[in-house]
This record gives structure tokens, C-alpha cells and sequence, in this order.
């Protein structure tokens, strides 16, 4: 039962974040109320207030649903090499269709909104933190108790993310959804270089 109760949470708590995440892009956050939110999405002001501190903190569930999504791609791996990791950056970045490249935009307005709130890029900021660290251990197979270059691969592969959209989002390229994963995976590169353990030869050829 409790399973369920937090599975049924847990939907609750994204709809309510998903709801924030398009009244913030469409009308920024100053205008928008917890109350507001709590409407739209059909759930009582004091049940919002359960899950979420602040009206920024409602935005979270979204975001943390998308680095969970990458993560959850490289989870199945026993080893990360730099091609799976610029692999699966290009591949969340790159809308499979019209409605992904929606949620990108919106996601782009979000984050200019974000430019002049500071509980909303706190949010982000924690976001982009707590995926870092989780990083850190999937990278474990990889490199073995190096912590050090776990640590450099995971800042880099969080980093770039949060460089390309945050640049992108402020450009005037974000008709062009694939500006982002072309970005991203270039700023991965440079961040992370020399950071990798050499392959075997051959190895990086055969994946």
C-alpha cells in the first residue's frame, strides 16, 4: 500500500511540476502564485504546500525527472566511455519529435526566466548538483576508486549540459533544437579531456 501511495505521490507532485514549469515560461514567476499553480493543477493550496516549500521548489520534479533519464542510460552500462557519454547527451538533448522540441522551448523559456529569480536558479543549481554527484557513482565502473576522474567526467558531462541549454536558452538560435546536443557535446569534450583512461586498442573502435 505504501508503494502505491507513493507511487500516486509522486504522479501528483509532477503534474503539480509540470503545470509550474509552463505558467513560469509562459508568464514568469512573479505573476504566478502558489495558489495559481495549486489550481491549475487541480490539487488544494495546502496540499501544495505539502510537497513544495516555494512555488519555485514545484519545478523540481521536472527537472530531476530529465537527469534522471540520462542517468538511467548509463546505468545499464558496466563501463562509460566518452563516446557513450557524448552519445547519450546528444540523444536527450535531441527532440525525438514536435513535442519534445516543445518541451525543450519551453524548457529554454524557463531557464531566461530563471535569469531573475534566485529561488528558481537555486532550484536548477540543486538539480544540476544532486546529478553530478549520482554521476559520480555510475562512473564507478569506469574508473574504479580514481575518485578524482569520476569526479572531473561527472562535473564535465553535468556541466556541458547545463552550459549548452543555459546558452542556448539566452540566444537567438532556440527555434533550432538542435543547437543544444551540437553544444553540449562539444563543451563535454573540452571539458573532459585527458580525463579518460586509455583505451585497449581496438576497444574504442568495436562500441
Amino acid at each position: 500500500m505504501s508503494t502505491l501511495r507513493g507511487r500516486r505521490t509522486a504522479a501528483t507532485k509532477l503534474d503539480i511540476a509540470k503545470t509550474a514549469v509552463v505558467l513560469f515560461a509562459e508568464h514568469g514567476t512573479y505573476s504566478v502564485t502558489a495558489r495559481e499553480i495549486a489550481v491549475a493543477s487541480g490539487v488544494s493550496l495546502r496540499t501544495f504546500y505539502r510537497y513544495f516549500p516555494t512555488k519555485e521548489d514545484a519545478v523540481g520534479p521536472v527537472l530531476f525527472a530529465g537527469a534522471a533519464q540520462w542517468q538511467s542510460e548509463l546505468a545499464s552500462l558496466d563501463k562509460i566511455s566518452a563516446v557513450h557519454m557524448t552519445g547519450v547527451i546528444r540523444q536527450i538533448l535531441t527532440p525525438a519529435d514536435a513535442a519534445e522540441a516543445d518541451q525543450l522551448r519551453i524548457m529554454a523559456r524557463l531557464l531566461r526566466v530563471a535569469q531573475e529569480d534566485q529561488l528558481l536558479r537555486d532550484v536548477w543549481s540543486r538539480v544540476n548538483q544532486q546529478s553530478e554527484r549520482a554521476l559520480v557513482d555510475l562512473l564507478e565502473g569506469t574508473f574504479g576508486a580514481e575518485v578524482m576522474s569520476r569526479r572531473i567526467v561527472a562535473a564535465a558531462a553535468t556541466s556541458a549540459i547545463r552550459i549548452a541549454l543555459e546558452m542556448w536558452a539566452l540566444s537567438e538560435f532556440t527555434d533550432d533544437t538542435n543547437v543544444p546536443a551540437a553544444w553540449a557535446c562539444d563543451a563535454f569534450a573540452r571539458l573532459s579531456r585527458g580525463a579518460w583512461p586509455e583505451p585497449a586498442d581496438g576497444a574504442e573502435a568495436n562500441l
